[in-house]
C-alpha cells in the first residue's frame, strides 16, 4: 500500500510512505506516482491518540507509544 498525505507534523509537507508485503516501510519525500485511489482520510494525532476518518473503512481510534501532534490528509493508493 501506498499513503500519499499533506499536512502538519509529518518530516516533510508532502510525503509518500509505502508499505511493503513484508512490513517495512519506506518514506519518500513528495508524492511519488502512480496514484491509484482508493480511498481518502483524514488523521489527527493528539498526545498518545490517533483519529481516523476514512471514507472506506470509517471512523477509527488508535493508541501509539510515541506522543505527538499530526493533522494530514491523505489518499491510499496501490
Amino acid at each position: 500500500m501506498k499513503y500519499l498525505e499533506c499536512g502538519i507534523g509529518n518530516r516533510w509537507l508532502l510525503r509518500t510512505e509505502v508499505e511493503h508485503k513484508d512490513g517495512t516501510e519506506v518514506e519518500y519525500r513528495g508524492w511519488q506516482g502512480p496514484i491509484v485511489c482508493q480511498s481518502f482520510y483524514i488523521r489527527v494525532w493528539v498526545g498518545r491518540a490517533v483519529y481516523i476518518i476514512d471514507l472506506r473503512e470509517g471512523f477509527k481510534k488508535q493508541s501509539k507509544k510515541q506522543r505527538r501532534f499530526k493533522c494530514v490528509v491523505g489518499i491510499v493508493s496501490k
